[in-house]
């Protein structure tokens, strides 16, 4: 089943054309990784995808209804859910306030900062934030301000923020960018598993081809704006257009 289709998407800045007629199509229940060199336009293929960006023209669809023109919140809302190249948390807070935030807000639409006192009195809010950290392993740290965590800890807040919101589609920006192999091959095992409990289909731009061909079941190949190849991991590793424009055999 179809749950993200992209047509005929063109981007420009000024004369610079980051985005020349994509289409894609993610299934639900896959893995879509989008890769390609530096400048091929897969950053802001995504920030399309979570109203950032609107494209100059072309359809993105979500479940048969547009994401373009949304806010942020109610792309949410709409079951999408972001993980960005550099975490986005909260530092000052607590890892179980930075869970509770986006747990008020699904339930009670988007989040008014001045409703913050009353979060910690909320039992509904604080066992649900609860449940979503022990999802990432995370629950014995609640009481830990998150500037103090580990770069792949705090991706896992990250995510923890993310799937309180029970998103269907969860859309990955290089998640393991700066991390250690170790933080890299657990938010690997974490990523796997999170699909399989809660039956999320993801979207993943990411560099690492390690990353890359231990998750993904479909892999779309951007360069110079376009999709240039798309498949299974194991047919684009040898596709000579993927070689000419980005991996080259050193990267297999």
């Amino acid at each position: 089943m179809e749950l993200l289709k992209v047509s005929g998407v063109n981007k420009a800045f000024g004369g610079l054309k980051a985005l020349n007629d994509v289409n894609l199509t993610v299934n639900e229940g896959t893995v879509h990784a989008i890769i390609g060199p530096n400048g091929a336009g897969k950053s802001t293929l995504l920030n399309c995808f979570v109203g950032r960006l609107i494209p100059d023209t072309g359809t993105v669809m979500f479940a048969d209804k547009s994401l373009i023109g949304l806010k942020a919140h109610q792309i949410n809302q709409a079951g999408v859910s972001r993980v960005f190249q550099t975490p986005e948390i909260f530092g000052e807070l607590s890892l179980l306030q930075n869970v509770m935030i986006p747990t008020m807000a699904k339930r009670d639409g988007e989040f008014a900062l001045h409703a913050f006192k009353r979060l910690d009195k909320d039992a509904e809010i604080i066992d649900t934030a609860l449940h979503s950290l022990e999802d990432v392993g995370l629950a014995d740290k609640k009481d830990v301000i998150a500037n103090s965590l580990s770069r792949g800890d705090k991706r896992r807040l990250e995510l923890a923020m993310c799937l309180v919101q029970s998103p269907r589609l969860l859309l990955l920006d290089e998640p393991t960018a700066g991390m250690s192999r170790a933080d890299t091959n657990n938010t690997i095992d974490l990523l796997k598993r999170i699909g399989e409990d809660h039956n999320i289909t993801k979207v993943v731009i990411e560099h690492d081809m390690h990353v890359v061909f231990s998750l993904a079941t479909t892999v779309s190949v951007l360069a110079q704006g376009t999709v240039i190849c798309e498949g299974k991991p194991q047919d684009i590793k040898g596709d000579p257009r993927v070689q000419e424009a980005y991996l080259g055999g050193a990267h297999l």
